[in-house]
């Protein structure tokens, strides 16, 4: 059963209310990540690209320079900066709705935060850099905190699990932890199992299964399905082919406790949400 979290999430001066599922436009300002590696690295390219998906219905934009897909190399600082810096300049005045950045470490979040984003999207959920809690709660920022068994470069080197959900709960139970002791109310806490970030094939599978049971954590719950190998393994068809895959992913995710999806095909996933959340009761005709 679904707890009784509140039905916000606090970022920064934004108050969203997720009454409804929102969607996050995923904007990767990189030239290998897995889907879409390259097309939006110029700056140029990601602002367009990011104008688009709020066209289309974003209700947050989600920025990243560093890839993490399997096997991939970490980038320095100055570089994730010099990708990120002229797209956000660009857009904070350009949008309406929040951006978050996808990063891990605290210095680019901190130069992202005086830069008015509003989102901070840590793939590590803290464990990573332990500054960035901190520069986190001195922004009041938004926060995301996901669930990872090890690095990007290393996570799907046989990841293994006794109980996948448990593992994943108590790893982000931990997460909120240090959010709240660095002075970061949980209601600016969003959490996210990792859909295929250390894990599995089964592993995705039963967290989309069972996400319901993360609800005792009392955060909002997002996912991010889109389009990853899960489902490319499953259907046997290549990234820019996943489209139905991820809709049946977001629909399922939905059904089971989702409160935001992470995706790139917004316009789409719009209406997949609209009519999940028609379903299952969280909006009426």
């Amino acid at each position: 059963m679904k707890s009784t979290h509140p039905l916000i999430w606090q970022c920064r001066d934004i108050t969203l209310p997720i009454h409804k599922t929102l969607v996050m436009g995923i904007v990767n300002v990189t030239p290998d990540s897995f889907s879409d590696g390259g097309r939006f690295y110029a700056a140029e390219a990601a602002i367009d690209h990011a104008l688009l998906l709020a066209y289309d219905g974003a209700d947050i934009l989600d920025l990243g320079a560093e890839s993490s897909r399997p096997g991939a190399d970490p980038v320095s600082e100055q570089e994730e900066l010099s990708r990120l810096i002229p797209v956000v300049e660009e857009l904070i005045g350009r949008v309406n709705i929040p951006i978050s950045v996808d990063t891990y470490k605290a210095s680019v979040a901190d130069e992202m935060l005086k830069r008015d984003v509003h989102i901070i999207n840590d793939i590590s959920g803290l464990h990573y850099d332990p500054a960035m809690k901190d520069v986190v709660a001195k922004y009041q920022a938004g926060l995301v905190v996901m669930h990872i068994k090890g690095t990007p470069k290393n996570m799907q080197a046989n990841p293994l699990y006794d109980d996948v959900v448990t593992e994943v709960r108590d790893y982000l139970k931990q997460s909120i932890a240090m959010a709240e002791t660095a002075g970061l109310p949980r209601s600016h806490v969003v959490i996210d199992p990792g859909i295929g970030f250390g894990k599995r094939l089964v592993d995705n599978y039963d967290i989309l299964r069972r996400l319901d049971e993360l609800s005792t954590l009392d955060c909002p719950i997002l996912i991010g399905p889109s389009r990853k190998s899960f489902i490319g393994s499953v259907l046997n068809v290549p990234p820019e082919q996943r489209l139905e895959g991820t809709a049946a992913a977001v629909a399922i995710g939905i059904a089971n406790g989702a409160d935001i999806v992470r995706v790139h095909d917004v316009r789409e996933m719009k209406r997949v949400c609209r009519i999940s959340d028609l379903i299952v009761g969280k909006e009426t005709l």
